[in-house]
């Protein structure tokens, strides 16, 4: 017989005005005073505070931090205006903003947990706060936009060759070469990386859209949900563009903090750059990165015990 977990000493969700936004936070924790994890969600427009249960059913992070989960601007029941004022520089703004909120409420460092461009917006933002932050655990990170994009579509060219259906054939023609700077396009390309078991293993794009809008709707309501939608349209037609010229290795955040990349072994979007030379192109002292086997892109979800055993030394 399973027996419920305690409930939360801490669990309240905070409307902040950031940068002349209204962006929301929830914070979680088993007990006061621990130390603050930021969660800086994946995307581009995907909001986070629909996936709170999962997190906490999958991780646990609560156990050990101050949780605090951010739906970014223009993310998830938010007008569609702050949805049009979205662009990478203002995100990573944003998130500097956040950032000192969370340390000034808290009076300490924070460790930084983001999620695919959210580890890279981490990234970008520490560069300024370091102060402030103890560690980044980057999990998939975008680091180069054009070697990724090359890798994904050598991967699903081979995914069809070797298995993929008619359907998937079609797909794939209709998709056509990168970049996909049009939303279509960049979702369509989503739905061949989850069926191929590239996003989240055992699950596959249907599976994924059923339990997304089961829980935005339990979080936003339905037309809560439906903004959602289509505000995750608007952020990508306009962050597209802005993350196509990405390159980190080129022009590397200066940073003085421990980064922990994190890739998944079968995650097509980030194969280029599992490399042991990470480390020392892109982040301080005790930097690490390893290749976790049995995950996708997120490595948290496929294997919350690796991501929760980095979080519990970061």
């Amino acid at each position: 017989m399973m027996t419920a977990k305690p409930a939360l000493a801490v669990d309240e969700t905070i409307s902040l005005d950031i940068n002349g936004s209204q962006q929301h936070v929830r914070l979680c924790s088993a007990r006061p005073g621990l130390p603050p994890l930021l969660v800086v969600q994946q995307g581009p427009g995907i909001p986070l505070l629909h996936e709170v249960r999962k997190f906490q059913r999958r991780l646990d992070l609560e156990r050990d931090y101050l949780v605090v989960y951010w739906d970014q601007r223009g993310c998830g029941n938010a007008p569609a205006d702050d949805a049009r004022h979205v662009s990478l520089a203002q995100q990573v703004e944003d998130l500097q903003a956040v950032i000192k909120w969370v340390a000034d409420r808290t009076q300490q460092r924070l460790v930084l947990f983001g999620i695919s461009i959210g580890a890279t917006i981490s990234l970008l933002a520490a560069v300024r706060e370091g102060a402030r932050v103890k560690a980044i655990i980057a999990n998939s990170p975008d680091l180069k936009t054009h070697v990724g994009d090359a890798a994904v579509d050598a991967f699903l060219h081979d995914s069809v060759r070797r298995v993929g259906t008619r359907r998937a054939r079609r797909a794939l023609t209709k998709l056509g070469p990168p970049p996909y700077l049009e939303p279509r396009a960049f979702q369509r390309r989503a739905v061949l990386l989850a069926d191929f078991g590239s996003i989240e293993r055992g699950k596959g794009f249907n599976a994924l859209l059923r339990e997304t809008l089961v829980a935005m709707i339990r979080t936003y309501g339905v037309f809560g949900a439906v903004s959602a939608l289509r505000n995750m349209n608007i952020i990508q037609g306009r962050m597209l563009a802005d993350v196509d010229p990405l390159d980190l290795f080129a022009h590397p955040p200066q940073l003085s903090i421990p980064v922990h990349f994190v890739f998944g072994e079968q995650d097509a979007l980030t194969a280029a750059f599992m490399s042991s030379q990470l480390p020392t192109a892109i982040g301080g002292p005790g930097s690490t990165a390893i290749r976790v086997s049995g995950a996708g892109h997120l490595v948290h979800f496929d294997r919350p015990d690796i991501v929760r055993s980095i979080a519990e030394k970061a």
